[in-house]
């Protein structure tokens, strides 16, 4: 995620902590477009999303003397968007169905219509799975995270969620299947 040139995270962190608040916004610009994908996979709205990823970002600025350098900055980071996720979805006392064209939306840039009917229909399935099960799906193959990585993010073990992926998966393939024209 970083580039050559540019510094790690850890050394944007110590350049903060140290008084150089403008490296903050160089990790905001890192992070923004991963964190904001994120968080509309699991509110599946735009806006509280972008809430979110705001309060996400102001949350890690303000306690970021609690960040450790053996953590990796983005599994941290997602590790705070999640639970902001959470109490948004908390707050809004349910999570919000999906809308398959604003979920599309982000998932490709220009998509045949076949493609894009595809996508919808994933869209329409991811809809229908319960927040943990989404937030699995998500986190393993939007984000790409191994099961620990998942686990530091979620608190949860890593044999709980592979068994909410490989379940996730199994509805979605039902939800799919019963989708397809004969």
């Amino acid at each position: 995620m970083t580039q050559p040139d540019s510094p790690p995270d850890a050394l944007l962190v110590r350049r903060v902590l140290a008084g150089q608040t403008d490296a903050f916004g160089v990790l905001v610009d890192r992070y923004h477009a991963r964190c904001l994908r994120m968080a509309t996979h699991l509110l599946a709205d735009s806006d509280d999303a972008e809430d979110v990823v705001q309060d996400a970002f102001v949350r890690a600025y303000r306690h970021l003397g609690n960040y450790h350098e053996r953590d990796k900055f983005g599994g941290w980071l997602m590790r705070i968007l999640v639970n902001q996720c959470r109490t948004r979805a908390t707050k809004n006392a349910r999570y919000v169905a999906l809308d398959p064209e604003t979920h599309t939306a982000s998932l490709a840039v220009s998509p045949s219509d076949e493609q894009f009917d595809r996508r919808a229909e994933l869209a329409h399935a991811l809809a229908h799975l319960g927040p943990e099960a989404r937030e699995a799906i998500a986190l393993r193959f939007t984000e790409e995270l191994s099961y620990e990585e998942m686990s530091v993010i979620t608190g949860v073990g890593v044999s709980a969620l592979k068994m909410r992926v490989q379940r996730a998966c199994q509805r979605l393939r039902t939800l799919l299947t019963e989708h397809l024209p004969s």
